[in-house]
């Protein structure tokens, strides 16, 4: 039985909107929306054979009918965002391109004219795959009609998953939406009866008709009185969430056959959008075969001799470990895949019976002469450090190749590289394993498959090596690679190694003082709301603030159940419940993530914690933590600083060292910019603060109270992301007139930071590119938008990106040259952890001294500024 694919195209491209972020063409247009569109299409083929699809999208004027039921219908929503509406026309013309047909019927919304599809096919022996994540379809599915979730990597939703979601079989969605509503669509439902009693209702008495009907016998007098207050809403609401299966379509099976694309005008399409990676999309779907391949397994001794003397002569080889267990300190060396030539790679068991061959390597990996690269390195040196192999000279990685060419991107991984840049034919990880319940672990893999997919990948590193390299010297990029990320990647690798010891009693003691806050604060909150409920819910929360108490919703916040933090901190100027509701949840997030999380990190033989440094995570370069992150621990609350106190060094008469850069940033920009002010300030050990007060307010230092300081500081830090007035007046509480006069006077005050601020925008408009001291680029996107607000985006990225960047390249630098001092002088003190602009070192008290001379020296000098 054939099935018609039908994509809920608007869905889609709203989904692919806020997934995918801001990306424009050269002339400024946005196509960040179109990309994911077309993207999402382009799986959906992949992963299913698909002769029948169909886009559909709403048609002009389209919400009337519903209007005429409810003239409040998605009167809520917001307007379109204009980036966004732009690029619908544009998804209806990919489609043309591509052969794929489409359907946008006047008056008529896309869900009407989907479901129409649906249950047409039906009536024909053919099946629908509904592709959309709006629940309102649920109500087609039948044995005939099901829904794919794209999003959720093509997630299959039949009669079994509604049950499973929802609690309730397809044929009562419509009375289940009857009674809860929804939001967004704005079709009110039953005021006050949430999911769990719909579900509960809907067991009980079976339809919508059948309550209504038997109100008498509903339990609970606030149930029934809100049912029998309400039925004319419920009544109506279903009206409005029943779909109308009879609007005009095409009822020809082949009106919805896809046909051939037009390659040239698709391609001068990609060209237009700006999108080179779809641009020879036909060449990617039929990946390139590898000419004259020479994979090899050594699995005998005197093999491995002779491949490991041949590839010793090699100047750099290419290493692709393959290893069982994601966590990099635990993952057990399977084997590993060695490369020196163009489609010549040699596979090493190197587990069970070939365990024996690891002096082999230990011995290769210590005194060969040759240079190792591969991808993710770091996760390489880890893996073979748990063998015992040393891996010291590491020449290059293209993880980081690709991250320093394009750190806006959130993919570096291999496969995606492969398929974006060279598109070979490679054996995939579902290949080698299988999946869902047929998935098997590497250890089980059969040997033939683990040699082709491992060295397969080593053969791509190789090619991707010769293509970056060559990308790197165009950019004037190599230098940060050989001389900044390639020497950090093996600090980093160390500080990992070392890890941080946690006092996990001390925690424990410290988890049991908050849930003892925690439970005082939930008292406190259900004294103040007369009752008890889920402090964790939002929407419980919203009921008790807006329904039972009576709260009004602060400004623009009209969604009943808004509970965001600068909804609660409105509220708090109104009523004490918001305070203690703050209170809460960040006792509860400190609880949760640290209290319960930590302890779960710690490896149980070395007791102490070994996070992960990313190095290709932020587009301004700054590393990231994870597994777990310890960058983030609060240190402005004394609760938070007692989770930090339970670090501490595991050794006896050990202590640890901070230090930190004071004002970074600024001081950066006072270099930058060069403004006389500012650089005076510095140079004469000013407190910046009280110095840019005082010349705001025309007033002397001393005069300057901690108030004025305190909104000075703002401003000094808000310039450095582009802060309006807007923005100032709401963070500081001042007026509009007042912000905006405070900035005017802050830039006349301090005139070369305004021109400096303006030719990093001035810069990034011309090059497309903002540029950190360190010769770091970051591709700014939208600075030519037609949008305000993408362009505004763009000028505030533009302004920060050079500042941030070389912030973070500073201390990158001044951690590599202390490494280096402490290896030279064999020091027994360790770097620990970055914490963005603070480094934390563990030593032995006889080296205090020595560390404070060594760190402080080198933070200071690593890099010569115009102010100290």
């Amino acid at each position: 039985m054939d099935t018609i694919y039908i994509v809920d195209a608007i869905n889609t491209l709203f989904r692919s909107y806020y997934a995918i972020g801001s990306m424009s063409n050269g002339k400024g247009q946005s196509t960040g929306a179109l990309f994911g569109f077309i993207r999402s299409i382009q799986k959906l083929r992949k992963d299913f054979s698909i002769d029948y699809l169909v886009c559909v999208f709403d048609g002009p004027d389209n919400k009337k009918s519903r209007r005429v039921v409810y003239a409040e219908y998605k009167s809520h929503r917001k307007e379109v965002p204009e980036d966004l509406l732009s690029q619908f026309p544009l998804a209806l013309h990919w489609c043309s391109l591509i052969g794929i047909p489409t359907l946008c019927i006047e008056g008529v919304e896309a869900d009407d004219t989907i479901a129409t599809i649906a249950v047409w096919t039906k009536k024909h022996s053919l099946k629908a795959s509904i592709c959309s994540s709006d629940k309102d379809f649920m109500q087609l599915i039948d044995d005939h009609t099901f829904m794919l979730h794209a999003h959720k990597e093509n997630t299959l939703v039949n009669a079994a998953k509604v049950k499973e979601l929802f609690g309730i079989r397809p044929d009562q969605v419509l009375d289940y939406l009857a009674i809860v509503g929804d939001a967004s669509d704005n079709i009110p439902g039953v005021p006050g009866l949430g999911p769990k009693t719909a579900v509960e209702l809907l067991e009980e008495f079976g339809t919508l008709d059948h309550l209504l009907a038997n109100l008498d016998k509903v339990k609970g007098e606030k149930k029934q009185e809100r049912l029998r207050m309400h039925k004319k809403a419920a009544l109506m609401s279903r009206e409005l969430a029943t779909l109308n299966t009879h609007v005009e379509i095409p009822k020809n099976k082949e009106s919805y056959r896809i046909q051939e694309p037009n390659l040239p005008k698709l391609n001068e399409f990609y060209q237009k959008m700006k999108f080179l990676s779809l641009l020879h999309a036909e060449k990617k779907e039929a990946k390139l075969e590898r000419q004259n391949a020479s994979f090899l397994l050594i699995d005998e001794e005197e093999k491995l001799h002779e491949t490991l003397k041949k590839l010793s002569c090699a100047k750099e080889v290419a290493l692709c470990v393959t290893a069982f267990g994601d966590s990099p300190m635990s993952a057990e060396l399977i084997g590993l895949s060695l490369a020196s030539g163009s489609s010549e790679a040699f596979y090493i068991p190197c587990s069970g019976k070939f365990s024996v061959f690891l002096d082999a390597l230990r011995h290769f990996f210590s005194h060969a002469p040759c240079a190792f690269y591969g991808h993710d390195s770091k996760y390489n040196w880890h893996v073979l450090k748990s063998a015992g192999c040393e891996l010291k000279n590491i020449a290059f990685d293209t993880m980081l190749a690709s991250y320093l060419l394009a750190p806006q991107s959130k993919h570096h991984d291999l496969d995606f590289l492969n398929s974006e840049k060279i598109h070979l034919e490679n054996m995939s990880l579902e290949t080698l394993l299988g999946k869902g319940k047929h998935r098997i672990s590497l250890k089980e893999a059969s040997l033939e498959k683990i040699v082709q997919y491992s060295c397969e990948r080593a053969d791509t590193i190789g090619k991707l090596k010769e293509l970056f390299e060559k990308e790197l010297l165009r950019k004037h990029l190599s230098n940060l690679l050989y001389d900044l990320e390639l020497p950090l990647l093996s600090v980093l690798a160390k500080m990992e190694r070392y890890g941080i010891y946690l006092d996990v009693e001390r925690l424990e003691a410290q988890k049991t003082k908050l849930v003892h806050a925690l439970e005082i604060l939930k008292k406190k909150v259900f004294h103040a709301a007369g009752k008890e409920f889920n402090l964790n819910s939002p929407m419980q929360v919203g009921e008790v603030l807006f329904e039972t108490l009576k709260i009004k919703a602060p400004g623009s916040k009209k969604t009943a159940f808004s509970t965001g933090a600068d909804v609660l901190e409105e509220i708090a100027k109104k009523h004490p419940i918001a305070n203690d509701l703050l209170e809460y949840r960040a006792l509860e997030k400190l609880r949760s993530t640290y209290g319960e999380a930590l302890p779960l990190s710690v490896n149980p033989k070395t007791h102490r914690i070994h996070c992960t440094f990313n190095q290709s995570a932020t587009a301004t370069g700054r590393l990231s933590c994870q597994d777990p992150n310890l960058q983030n621990i609060p240190v402005r609350s004394v609760e938070g600083l007692k989770i930090r106190a339970c670090f501490k060094p595991q050794q006896p008469h050990f202590s640890f060292i901070g230090a930190d850069y004071s004002q970074i940033e600024l001081r950066i920009l006072a270099h930058f910019s060069e403004d006389p002010e500012l650089l005076h300030a510095f140079h004469n050990k000013q407190d910046i603060h009280v110095h840019t007060a005082s010349l705001v307010y025309d007033i002397h230092a001393a005069m300057v109270t901690p108030e004025m300081r305190s909104i000075a500081k703002t401003v000094n830090f808000g310039i450095l992301y582009g802060q309006g007035p807007l923005s100032l007046s709401k963070q500081i509480g001042i007026s509009l007139k007042e912000a905006s006069e405070f900035i005017k006077k802050y830039f006349e005050r301090y005139p070369k930071i305004g021109n400096y601020l303006e030719s990093c925008k001035e810069s990034a408009r011309a090059t497309g590119v903002a540029t950190t001291l360190t010769g770091r680029q970051r591709p700014i996107a939208d600075m030519h938008s037609n949008q305000p607000a993408l362009r505004a985006a763009a000028e505030r990225l533009a302004i920060n990106t050079p500042l941030q960047g070389t912030a973070a390249d500073l201390i990158k630098i001044a951690m590599i040259e202390i490494d280096q001092v402490i290896v030279k002088k064999n020091l027994k003190g360790r770097m620990v952890l970055q914490i963005h602009d603070e480094l934390i070192f563990e030593a032995p008290d006889e080296e205090i001294e020595v560390f404070k001379v060594l760190v402080k020296e080198k933070m200071e000098t690593v890099l010569k500024l115009k102010v100290p």
